[in-house]
């Protein structure tokens, strides 16, 4: 996420404490993706292997892990889109699109226990257009994908392809390769 945004998750200082932090938020989120927000916080506690007090020491209420799981998805999502900015516009652009379809699925399972109304979301929401607008845009600008398309009309797109979920991680692949040759220029 852009250096000046208000929201970002803050990891702990101390290294033991970090890795702990991570391996919860790691745990969470597959707990999430498998079980919903009603996974049991016992067990996202196990699988980080770390205690109960662990877990409450770093995230207070349910709802504060919830956020900063999304929040971590957002800057992993950020973080793709500047790892890919060197590669070619349309590579660039696909990279970028395979990581937002993970993120849809983390998204998709805490979707309800998110305050869709509140600065956290809205600043997520922004930055997902910051960094994804410009790739976009540099595809469409190298003739690499149609011009009458906008941002806002690929994330639909691929969001609405991710709400149904996939009966394998190569169906997915399929239906996402299908899509994308929507979005080129012919």
């Amino acid at each position: 996420m852009s250096a000046d945004s208000p929201v970002a998750v803050r990891r702990p200082q101390r290294a033991d404490a970090r890795r702990n932090f991570d391996a919860l938020l790691s745990a969470a989120r597959a707990a999430f993706a498998e079980q919903g927000t009603e996974a049991s916080l016992e067990d996202i506690a196990r699988r980080a292997g770390v205690g109960i007090g662990t877990l409450y020491r770093n995230f207070p209420t349910r709802q504060d892990l919830f956020e900063t799981v999304y929040i971590g998805e957002i800057e992993q999502l950020c973080q793709t889109a500047d790892d890919v900015a060197s590669r070619p516009p349309w590579d660039a652009l696909v990279s970028w699109l395979h990581r937002f379809v993970a993120y849809t699925a983390t998204k998709r399972a805490i979707y309800e226990a998110l305050n869709r109304d509140s600065s956290m979301f809205r600043h997520c929401r922004e930055e997902i257009y910051r960094v994804g607008e410009p790739l976009l845009a540099r595809a469409q600008a190298a003739g690499a994908v149609r011009t009458d398309v906008t941002f806002d009309d690929t994330l639909r797109m691929i969001s609405g392809l991710t709400a149904g979920g996939f009966v394998d991680a190569a169906q997915r692949d399929r239906v996402l390769r299908v899509a994308l040759d929507g979005l080129r220029r012919q």
